[in-house]
């Protein structure tokens, strides 16, 4: 079965090229991001990859670890992660797990289950591995994105999520679209509109189901 949002994320064993992690140990008590790869060595992810590393210090200020996933071993991530530098300019500091069995790439069902890794295999054995999954301090799935082969993820608008859910993590508040920091929020109808007024102050009511109000500090 697909894993869904607020679905409790596989915990798993596995080695990473910082050496060996318990899944759920390793996020601890803040926010996660898992990235997948279907290689190493191969453009697009690269791009990626170095994108993640140039974005260490907003990963940091939102309490947030990363880690990679990429169904080469380790000896491959460490070397490609030389790569990865050279490209950004940045040091890549998040870890890279070594899921060469495909157990972590079927476990989050990026992969059906007779999936395997062929002599001599290329990207498109395992093209399906191109997702992000962001994590809450719960260790349930709050946001997922899988993206083809041929496109680039967008990081920006990973960070742009992520600050979205983290805004609206347990209280009544949404964002509404191209919502971006600082921007007014959605009031949830869980609240009536004194009730919204005494917790939020000031509320416009643009329709009696769409309400904003200024976003929390």
């Amino acid at each position: 079965m697909a894993l869904r949002i607020n679905d409790l994320v596989p915990d798993f064993k596995a080695e990473t090229d910082q050496g060996a992690i318990s899944f759920h140990d390793w996020i601890g008590q803040g926010w996660a991001i898992l990235f997948s790869h279907p290689k190493d060595f191969t453009p697009v992810c690269t791009t990626e990859f170095g994108a993640v590393a140039q974005l260490a210090a907003e990963w940091e200020k939102r309490g947030t670890k990363v880690i990679g996933v990429s169904v080469d071993g380790v000896e491959a991530h460490q070397k490609w992660k030389g790569d990865i530098e050279t490209f950004a300019g940045a040091k890549a500091g998040f870890p890279i797990i070594a899921d060469e069995k495909l157990d972590v790439s079927k476990a989050f069902d990026m992969l059906p289950a007779e999936a395997y890794l062929p002599d001599g295999r290329t990207a498109n054995d395992t093209a399906t591995v191109r997702s992000v999954f962001i994590i809450g301090p719960d260790k349930k799935l709050k946001l997922s994105m899988t993206y083809p082969m041929s496109v680039g993820r967008n990081f920006a608008e990973v960070l742009r999520a992520l600050d979205a859910l983290q805004l609206t993590y347990n209280v009544p508040l949404a964002t509404p679209a191209n919502w971006t920091e600082g921007q007014d929020v959605i009031v949830a109808l869980s609240l009536n509109d004194d009730q919204a007024r005494e917790k939020y102050g000031s509320i416009d009511v643009k329709l009696p189901y769409l309400r904003t109000t200024k976003a929390p500090k």
